[in-house]
């Protein structure tokens, strides 16, 4: 399989266990790599014939900055059901990392889903 990612996406949102953590907006950093066919896109050199990188970073950005989530899993499955609506993506990493939570140190969650 091909591989497309897209790193250091960065949005804020209001997650976390604690209540303090969903009244206040943070940071998240997000990762996202995809698994797919490149053939055919590499061959014709046609952007309607690729994955859409745009619509991965909206979908990262709709979900962080959206419905809170006590846990960073739930934000990372989230984002990686929503890839994987794109029929021709048949597997997603997702890590997301709470940037500003600690002082020293930054949590984050990696979860890996696949088309079954």
């Amino acid at each position: 399989m091909d591989k497309i990612r897209i790193d250091n996406l960065v949005f804020s949102g209001k997650h976390g266990a604690y209540k303090k953590e969903r009244n206040v907006e943070q940071e998240f950093e997000v990762y996202v790599e995809i698994s797919f066919d490149a053939t055919l896109s590499a061959r014709t050199d046609k952007l309607e014939d690729t994955v859409d990188y745009s619509g991965m970073k909206n979908s990262v950005r709709e979900i962080i900055e959206g419905s809170s989530c006590y846990l960073i899993e739930k934000l990372a499955s989230n984002i990686a059901d929503k890839i994987l609506l794109d029929k021709r993506i048949a597997g997603v990493s997702v890590m997301v990392k709470k940037t500003s939570v600690w002082d020293n140190g930054a949590p984050s969650v990696t979860v890996n889903k696949s088309r079954r």
